[in-house]
């Protein structure tokens, strides 16, 4: 894991997962890694609180490990079921009452960029002014160094734009993101602070990016164009999800009913 872990693209939730798949893994051969013990670990983690999309990722890094030192591991990682898609989403009115219920500055820009973008959380927090082209007023997501999911190359909107260059002129590191000259690796008290205020204690970080593709889908944008967006490889993974929110969704199919 510790190989893994120096590669990938998330280090500090690998840890955090090993934490967990430590006492239970840590100890055995790939060979003794079987469904019974994956099982086992399953229901374990359970009785501790955790849903099953939480111990599906923690287990999911466990095969990647597995597999990133030896392809042809003998280990058999049974993965958690896949939990069905929260549909908590907010208005673009609520976007902005999350906006002013926001305590500081750096947390506005954050929720504003998450709207706006449609990044993921990590990639918000990791994103640097040098991924910022003022010029032609895009934002890359991604780096360019390394292909990470969900990382998109996205246009600037004129208030967001405003805001950046505010932000930029005071910025004291290189993160886009900051708080007292650092890199902010963590919003979740500041979201939830945020989120609290406006009433809306419901909503976590990752809702704004599933908030912003509902947005498109509902003003009628294609779902290719919602797939570059957030960055999927295959626009049918978008039209499973978001299809339903088209104004024309299964209009055609409607019209040829009585």
């Amino acid at each position: 894991m510790k190989d893994r872990d120096d590669t990938a693209a998330s280090p500090a939730r690998i840890r955090d997962a090993w934490k967990r798949l430590g006492p239970c893994f840590g100890n055995l051969r790939p060979d003794q890694v079987d469904r019974l013990r994956c099982r086992t670990y399953r229901r374990d983690r359970r009785k501790e609180g955790a849903g099953d999309g939480t111990i599906r990722t923690e287990l999911q890094y466990l095969r990647a490990g597995l597999r990133f030192n030896d392809k042809h591991t003998p280990a058999i990682v049974e993965l958690a079921p896949k939990p069905p898609p929260k549909d908590v989403t907010i208005t673009l009115a609520q976007h902005a009452e999350l906006v002013k219920g926001a305590l500081h500055n750096h947390m506005k820009l954050y929720i504003e960029l998450a709207g706006a973008t449609a990044g993921r959380p990590q990639a918000i927090l990791q994103l640097k002014w040098a991924q910022i082209d003022f010029e032609r007023q895009i934002i890359r997501l991604g780096d360019g160094t390394r292909r990470v999911k969900g990382r998109a190359t996205v246009p600037i909107k004129d208030r967001l734009l405003a805001m950046l260059k505010e932000a930029k002129e005071g910025a004291l590191s290189d993160f886009v993101i900051e708080w007292a000259g650092g890199q902010v690796k963590s919003i979740k008290k500041g979201f939830a602070s945020a989120a609290a205020n406006a009433d809306m204690a419901h909503v976590t970080p990752y809702v704004l990016r599933h908030s912003a593709a509902v947005w498109m889908a509902e003003d009628g944008v294609p779902m290719s164009e919602i797939a570059q967006f957030l960055g999927h490889e295959d626009s049918q993974i978008t039209e499973r999800v978001y299809a339903r929110y088209s104004p024309e969704y299964l209009r055609r199919a409607a019209r040829a009913l009585p």
